[in-house]
């Protein structure tokens, strides 16, 4: 399948902002399940690309001059296949053995342990199974809510609140995956997601546990599947914070405003709409 998107990220200040550097994570990866055809990034000033600890694509945007605004457009196409959300990796289980320990938004509480406890214990045969039970149960736990919290909302409050958004389950997973002894990650990306042919908010996130002899395999918690070739991977890292889309300090500028439009579609619709607008 080929995607086509299209994501502005606008952020406004109520005072001018001084000085701001922003680190970017909004660059997809070439691998076995996705190929980048094209992709592009709109700044206000250079970018310089580099790759983090996670080997995801970051690019740093320094802004000197006094701004009130800041606006990141993205557009490209990416080519999608459907792998069953595995990406193979030859990585050893021991040498991802850091995403075995919490973080401060994936940090268990004794309901999430006792809730893991009641899946029972995982083992080598049946490891898939038990994960795509530990999905199917986190999302009969947690129902899914557009905007009833936000990216500061841990693993443990969202679980105790019974609702959240894709990222609370993929940290909910993450969580719960860690504490039966399975290295686990979170990956933010996008989601094809129409509705009566119209494209919706298709910012998404997911986890991905390795899995020996197999590699990475994702599990999507919010739509209880793992990812197809609906889904582009962008970044990962053991919690939102290490793949958010965007993220940076800046001097002055008072409060801000963040408005943010993504629209992911099958680049044939996406062709087949722009002829009829034309």
């Amino acid at each position: 399948m080929d995607l086509h998107v299209e994501h502005t990220t606008e952020y406004r200040y109520s005072l001018p902002s001084r000085h701001s550097i922003q680190y970017i994570r909004l660059t997809p990866p070439s691998n076995e399940g996705q190929t980048v055809r094209y992709w592009q990034i709109d700044a206000p000033e250079r970018l310089t690309q580099w790759y983090d600890g996670f080997g995801n694509i970051v690019h740093t945007l320094v802004m000197n001059s006094e701004h009130e605004a800041l606006r990141l457009t993205v557009h490209g196409t990416v080519s999608t296949s459907d792998t069953s959300g595995v990406l193979p990796s030859a990585e050893r289980p021991d040498a991802s053995l850091f995403l075995l320990q919490p973080t401060a938004l994936t940090r268990a509480d004794e309901d999430m342990a006792r809730f893991v406890e009641s899946l029972g214990r995982p083992d080598s045969s049946g490891l898939i199974g038990y994960l795509h039970v530990l999905m199917a149960a986190i999302r009969d736990r947690v129902d899914y809510l557009r905007g009833e919290t936000d990216v500061a909302m841990t693993a443990a409050e969202a679980f105790l609140a019974g609702a959240g958004f894709y990222q609370d389950h993929a940290h909910i997973f993450a969580a719960c995956a860690r504490l039966a002894g399975l290295p686990t990650r979170y990956v933010s990306g996008y989601l094809c997601d129409t509705l009566d042919g119209h494209a919706r908010d298709s910012s998404h996130a997911w986890a991905e546990t390795l899995v020996p002899h197999l590699g990475w395999v994702g599990f999507d918690p919010a739509n209880g599947i793992s990812p197809d070739d609906r889904y582009i991977r962008i970044a990962c890292g053991r919690d939102y914070r290490d793949a958010a889309p965007v993220r940076g300090i800046r001097s002055g500028g008072g409060g801000e405003v963040l408005a943010m439009r993504v629209a992911v579609l099958d680049a044939a619709d996406s062709d087949a709409t722009a002829q009829v607008q034309s």
